[in-house]
């Protein structure tokens, strides 16, 4: 560990593990402030996509910095064997995956999340980046429970007309152009987000088979339904929403400014049949 990180921050407990390193709870007696510190050991990194990663990250982390939603970037420690990374504190355990484990949220939960993380896709779009691997386990909530877009390892930059290739991405949030093969635009987003408005409405992705094989089947088919027991109580407003966001047509398929500006991100969830009721 470098000395310069160990003389400006306080390594405290152990609050995540990944494929190439740990994240600690640091402290800072200059700031009095809890932050976190992402350390990577490079010599876990066995090829040269992961090394391309590594070096993305940050640098990405740092032209988006600024925006309420994305995981803030605050000091960056690199070392032969470590790259050590200074950011937000999230706590252990509250991403969006643990929250959707416990089952289907209330459509204004549901659209006060949405609106969170598609204006933080927005503004990266509007920067020329698209993240490719948005994913419940990538959205962590900090301590005032504002939401944090992370993991940024997978995004790349695009310019005007510019699609970008590759197959990144995960299984059940992977939009079907990037499974084809093809080139694609930012739009891979748009999808992987409306996949991830469908499960906090239902408790379920809306594609998914017994293997990834048959999952990817499953995506590059986009048959989108609404199974009645799982969206009885589910407005009309909201499965629109879905329809223009799951869309396998990317022409057709809503911008993040384009969702941002739908009726029922617009109204928080609260639709008028809701509103009846009160």
């Amino acid at each position: 560990m470098t000395e310069s990180l160990k003389s400006e921050y306080q390594l405290c407990e152990e609050i995540g593990r990944g494929r190439f390193g740990i994240v600690y709870r640091c402290f800072s007696p200059i700031t009095g402030e809890s932050y976190a510190c992402k350390s990577i050991d490079k010599t876990l990194l066995l090829d040269s996509t992961d090394r391309n990663c590594l070096e993305k990250e940050p640098k990405i982390l740092q032209f988006l910095s600024g925006h309420p939603n994305i995981l803030r970037l605050f000091k960056i420690f690199d070392d032969d064997n470590y790259l050590h990374l200074i950011t937000d504190l999230c706590p252990s355990g509250d991403d969006l995956f643990k929250r959707v484990s416990r089952g289907p949220l209330n459509e204004p939960e549901a659209a006060a999340i949405l609106k969170q993380l598609v204006s933080a896709m927005s503004f990266c779009h509007h920067m020329g980046i698209a993240h490719r691997d948005i994913k419940p386990d990538n959205i962590l909530f900090d301590e005032r429970g504002k939401l944090k877009l992370a993991d940024f390892g997978s995004a790349e930059w695009f310019g005007v007309n510019n699609n970008m290739e590759g197959i990144v991405g995960t299984p059940y949030y992977v939009a079907p152009e990037v499974l084809r093969g093809r080139e694609y635009n930012e739009k891979v987003d748009v999808w992987s987000a409306g996949v991830i408005l469908y499960i906090m409405l239902s408790g379920v992705p809306p594609f998914f088979g017994e293997t990834p094989t048959q999952t990817f089947e499953a995506v590059l088919r986009g048959n989108l339904r609404f199974p009645p027991k799982l969206f009885r109580s589910v407005s009309p407003e909201a499965k629109d929403l879905l329809r223009k966001m799951i869309c396998k047509d990317v022409c057709r398929r809503f911008s993040a400014d384009q969702v941002l500006r739908h009726p029922w991100v617009i109204s928080g969830g609260e639709t008028r049949s809701m509103a009846d009721m009160t």
